[in-house]
């Protein structure tokens, strides 16, 4: 048996040495994230390096007569796609909500998979963009977070394998007609095709085989129809929106529609693949690169620039107004189905962070695109030159700040909707002024409407700027100046560089504005990733001093949450709600910032104070972690952008049904009456007098610890220490006069709930001692009021094992089963479950990316004090 009746550590044994595996573990989790970030600017940089020498022959006034030549039957065209293929993809989120048994209204379930497509189009990493918004809908539609990561899960495979499969499929018949297009001999493009659905078939067949051993219960295919289904819905799905571009080439194009398609799917694989935003750039190099022998290239750029327009931007831009017309109603009192209000409500702070990005990526590149002339010549004829420049100079960096204010919105601080309603307007005024932008000022109107219609949604307090820009969102920002730069470069290559061009004011002089904007950006970007770069050094969270822990065992004494009193032990930080009556206690290990428990204090401060702890997280360049998060907790996690992944069960003894009489106890019973008979008897020591029998105490603990071979742990559990162990009363056994097992308390003024923490005994006990101490722990905890007692969690238990569980539960479910070497997974489970309790799901919810593996290592060493102390368990 584990140190403590309630012990949570899940305990790993690896070969590594500890000093090793920390800084392994340390570099992996400081630099990865930086890392893949500038390989994804370096990559885009190559990108875009790679289209500016493809479109040498090109100019950009081939491009915008390209575009102006577009018939509006092919817009038309375009749009009617662009709707049946949006059409289709709500049918992901249906098929998902079916096959995990659920059902949601069509309108609650389309205006969520509608919104989270325009937002995972235009922002890429679809199972986080799109991903976020599906989990703040569907968990205020009341699905718990398992079957929200299921649909995430089953939407985001379904799609790729989907894509996958229709590439190779599509790569075999069409390999003749491809090959010259991208400079690769047809054989090679269809052995590729052909290993790669043999790759799939292989993996199919073995996880069908293997369902039962590990590999299988981790990796397990849906049913052949469902499987059918929903490929069948990807094909349609691809198949419309490759249609879009398609609709928009010239009229006879020199090349048939399954070749196209087949260029298509590949496109959007290697764009999804580049792990760059929204596959910008990648996309259009492959699809020039494959296209350019058949249709002209400015004929391509143009459609593809049509094609972001109306598949990436109008979408969101009616998601938008959706969501408005929803909340201008609402406010209005008119009649709206509950779950349109709710999930408009849940999703408008997405969306209006998405447009606000995409209309600042806007402004940033328009200011390095010249000025149509008769625009310039009716600016001319009532405004003065300096007006026009420092219009179009303010433009773009008004585009920056609302770039950055986006990431404000998606957190819902009133800061950032200020930001972002004060800079669109001036953003509104000053497209018209510096070039009569009516298409921009336009959507920056539709953006302003958005965020007066949805100001309630925007109540959080807090700065937009005092936390340094994740990297994330620096790659973003590197991604649009780099982008930035080849537009500038394309659109003006046969301008010859020199000095004198900084200096040219003029009406027509458009290459020397564009020069001044982008210095503008280059340098104000620059200083937004050097302070990102500059921020202080993550440093060790110090425990709380005495008088802050004093004050959280007062609010504790007023809670229902006895292990609340956990906060006792010193050993944690405690972070208090802005007028002090609630609190959250956390550690630090790693890059996580580690929350144990729920917040405690009043349920109404409950969720500003979650927000409170993630923003201190990100400021410190950390994820935020809540480790044994409870149910109530999840909506404040969903609001806060983190995702919760299931980490086990407690065990909760309803002590007013707590009776040893029945069939179902006489095992507990009779063990607990032979302890007696062997000569133990229990006691509760009140606190004032527990120094009295300390040393005892010290005894049967240090036995305990020698015995075991174990060491104290630490966080979610107590450590024998004298101000721990004289803060509450202590239970015990006796034999013979001689203290020889005992459970200290944990209680709170409530009594609704009792716990106990560390339960430590002598080698030597009598068999049956620990049941006897529950069994009477129990029994005078209800004659005292208790309504329930507490006997902790048991990790790893109760997780879903349906052959559409997610993978987090299938890997552990597989430490569950076969991970007894290094934790007593299945003893635990199986002692609580003698007292019949409740079993009561407890989560792992983690902030700033998917990475719960990550998040457990760094908990798991925080509570084993150390890579020594999880392996000594």
């Amino acid at each position: 048996m584990s140190s403590s009746a309630r012990d949570d550590n899940t305990a790993f044994g690896p070969d590594e040495t500890e000093d090793a595996l920390d800084r392994r573990h340390g570099r992996l989790a400081r630099y990865a994230k930086p890392l893949a970030a500038v390989l994804t600017v370096f990559v885009f940089a190559l990108v875009g390096f790679a289209i500016y020498r493809l479109t040498e022959e090109v100019s950009y006034d081939d491009v915008v007569r390209g575009l102006a030549a577009t018939r509006p039957s092919s817009i038309l065209l375009a749009v009617f796609f662009t709707v049946l293929s949006f059409a289709t993809l709500c049918l992901y989120d249906w098929n998902a909500l079916s096959f995990i048994g659920r059902k949601r209204p069509l309108g609650e379930v389309a205006l969520t998979a509608f919104s989270a497509y325009a937002v995972g189009n235009v922002a890429g990493f679809g199972a986080l963009s799109g991903g976020a918004i599906r989990y703040r809908a569907y968990a205020r539609a009341g699905l718990a977070p398992d079957e929200i990561a299921r649909i995430i899960a089953f939407v985001t495979l379904s799609f790729s394998l989907g894509l996958t499969i229709i590439t190779a499929v599509a790569l075999i018949p069409m390999s003749p007609e491809i090959a010259p297009l991208v400079g690769l001999d047809p054989v090679w493009l269809q052995t590729l095709a052909i290993l790669i659905l043999a790759g799939l078939g292989l993996a199919f067949v073995i996880a069908r085989i293997g369902r039962n051993s590990a590999f299988g219960s981790v990796f397990r295919f849906v049913d052949s129809r469902t499987l059918s289904r929903q490929f069948l819905v990807t094909v349609v799905d691809i198949a419309f929106s490759a249609s879009v571009v398609y609709a928009l080439l010239p009229v006879g194009a020199a090349i048939s529609w399954p070749a196209f398609f087949a260029i298509y799917a590949v496109a959007i694989g290697l764009g999804i693949v580049s792990h760059v935003p929204a596959g910008i750039g990648v996309f259009e190099t492959v699809m020039v690169a494959a296209l350019g022998g058949q249709v002209g290239t400015d004929q391509i750029l143009a459609a593809l620039i049509a094609y972001r327009l109306i598949y990436y931007v109008l979408p969101l831009l009616i998601a938008i107004v959706l969501v408005t017309i929803t909340e201008l109603r609402h406010v209005a009192d008119k009649q709206l189905p509950a779950g349109m209000v709710r999930t408009a409500s849940r999703i408008a702070p997405l969306l209006l962070a998405t447009l606000t990005f995409i209309l600042g990526a806007m402004l940033i590149v328009s200011s390095v695109t010249p000025t149509p002339s008769d625009n310039l010549e009716f600016l001319a004829g009532f405004l003065p030159l300096p007006i026009v420049e420092g219009a179009h100079f303010l433009a773009s960096l008004t585009g920056l700040l609302m770039v950055i204010a986006a990431r404000g919105l998606s957190q819902r601080l009133d800061g950032a909707w200020w930001t972002t309603l004060i800079a669109a307007g001036a953003a509104l005024v000053l497209s018209l002024l510096k070039a009569v932008a009516i298409v921009e000022a336009s959507m920056l109107a539709v953006l302003i409407l958005g965020l007066l219609a949805s100001r309630r949604l925007f109540v959080r307090p807090a700065s937009l700027f005092r936390q340094a820009l994740t990297s994330s969102w620096l790659l973003a920002i590197a991604v649009l100046c780099i982008g930035a730069v080849v537009v500038m470069l394309f659109v003006y290559r046969d301008v010859e560089y020199s000095h004198n061009l900084w200096w040219q004011f003029e009406f027509e002089a458009d290459a020397p504005r564009s020069l001044r904007a982008m210095l503008g950006l280059a340098i104000l970007s620059s200083t937004l990733a050097l302070f990102g770069l500059l921020r202080p050094a993550s440093l060790p969270v110090a425990p709380s001093d005495p008088d802050a822990i004093a004050k959280a065992i007062a609010i504790v004494a007023t809670q229902d949450i006895a292990d609340a009193n956990l906060v006792r032990t010193g050993d944690k930080a405690v972070m208090f709600s802005p007028d002090g009556d609630a609190f959250i206690m956390y550690g630090k290990q790693g890059r996580s910032f580690i929350a144990f428990l729920d917040p405690v204090g009043p349920r109404k401060a409950r969720a500003e104070l979650v927000w409170q702890f993630v923003e201190t997280a990100r400021a410190a360049g950390c994820r935020a972690v809540f480790y044994q998060a409870s149910p109530a907790l999840l909506p404040a996690i969903a609001d806060a952008g983190m995702q919760a992944f299931k980490l086990g069960e407690s065990a909760l003894v309803d002590l007013e049904r707590f009776d040893l009489k029945g069939g179902r106890w006489a095992t507990l019973r009779q063990t607990a009456t032979r302890a007696e008979r062997d000569g133990l008897s229990f006691e509760i020591v009140p606190v004032e007098q527990v120094p009295t029998i300390l040393e005892d105490l010290r005894a049967v603990s240090d036995a305990w610890l020698d015995e075991h071979n174990a060491k104290e742990k630490g966080f979610s559990l107590g450590t024998f220490t004298d101000e721990y162990m004289l803060a509450q009363p202590v239970a015990l056994l006796r034999f013979e006069g001689r203290i020889v097992a005992f459970a200290n308390m944990l209680l709170t003024d409530t009594k609704e709930e009792a716990s106990i923490d560390l339960m430590r005994f002598s080698p030597d006990a009598p068999k049956g001692a620990m049941d006897l101490l529950f069994v009477k722990l129990l029994t005078e905890l209800r004659n005292e009021g208790y309504r329930h007692f507490n006997l902790g969690m048991a990790p790893l238990a109760g997780l879903s094992r349906r052959e559409v569980a997610p993978a987090w539960d299938r890997i552990a479910n597989t430490f569950f089963e076969h991970g007894e070497r290094y934790y007593n997974f299945k003893g635990l489970r199986a002692f609580k479950s003698k007292f019949h309790p409740e079993w009561q799901p407890r989560y792992l919810a983690v902030s700033g990316g998917l990475n719960p593996i990550i998040a457990l290592l760094d908990a798991t060493l925080l509570i084993g004090g150390g890579l020594k102390g999880v392996v000594k368990r």
